[in-house]
């Protein structure tokens, strides 16, 4: 479910909050996937371009189409991979603007549980793919596994107990163990398998973990610059107290995420 407060307007913010750690994850799934070359490969949700520049180095694709459906992160995209094998097209993941039965593989990345109806997504993404071909889909574990994440809301509960409701771990429950797979199952899937990644998530020192919750974009940042500037500083206090800081000012994370596989 998408918060109409939420915001996704910059994708430079985005990668020093959140794009930093997906490509961490993103790396370990596309090895699992497991696809050919010369495949042509669709991204959904593909935000700052990140699992598209991954595929395009390490996959040796014939084409891919990178859908996303905010302007400023396409954008972003085109003006940090400009490469022909690329197309990037604003669009919706539950409407997909591709013919049935036209690409070899499917990949969405840490952007299902964001849109109102996940199930129509994964029935469109089933839709376009060719028998026989592969669908991926990864998404962060809000509830538990996201520790950069979980500091940061318990904090903002301990100090506005209202606010839980903004707390990804409990806007998406299909962010919790077992509910990706559950959905691709429903949907008509086969062959699904279904992995955790977990990769460490590391802290040069506190601003490199507090700044990019001042950039606006995603729910977090959102929330935090939604607050007044005293009651901002009181939770920069807070996360001064509650997080593992080392004595050399670093800190050292993991953070999970569920990923499914599948077959048309």
């Amino acid at each position: 479910m998408q918060n109409k407060n939420d915001s996704w307007s910059s994708g430079e913010q985005y990668e020093k909050f959140m794009g930093r750690w997906s490509n961490l994850v993103a790396e370990i799934f596309l090895n699992w996937l497991a696809v050919p070359p010369e495949c042509t490969w669709l991204d959904v949700g593909c935000g700052t371009g990140a699992l598209t520049k991954l595929i395009l180095q390490t996959c040796r694709p014939k084409k891919i189409i990178s859908i996303d459906s905010s302007n400023e992160f396409i954008t972003h995209a085109q003006n940090s991979i400009a490469d022909p094998v690329v197309s990037f097209q604003v669009g919706n993941a539950e409407a997909l603007e591709l013919e049935s039965n036209s690409i070899d593989a499917v990949v969405s990345g840490i952007m299902l549980n964001f849109i109102p109806q996940p199930e129509k997504a994964v029935a469109e993404m089933m839709r376009v793919t060719k028998p026989g071909g592969t669908i991926g889909i990864f998404l962060w574990d809000y509830s538990d596994g996201m520790q950069m994440l979980r500091y940061f809301w318990d904090a903002v509960v301990e100090l506005d107990n209202k606010a839980k409701e903004y707390d990804e771990g409990i806007r998406f429950p299909l962010c919790k163990e077992g509910k990706l797979e559950a959905l691709v199952k429903k949907s008509g899937m086969k062959k699904v398998e279904a992995m955790s990644i977990e990769v460490t998530t590391k802290f040069k020192n506190f601003d490199d973990y507090w700044l990019p919750f001042l950039g606006n974009v995603g729910p977090a940042p959102s929330y935090v610059m939604s607050l007044e500037e005293n009651d901002r500083q009181k939770l920069k206090n807070k996360l001064l107290e509650t997080l593992p800081i080392e004595k050399d000012g670093t800190m050292t994370l993991t953070a999970r995420a569920w990923a499914v596989k599948g077959a048309v």
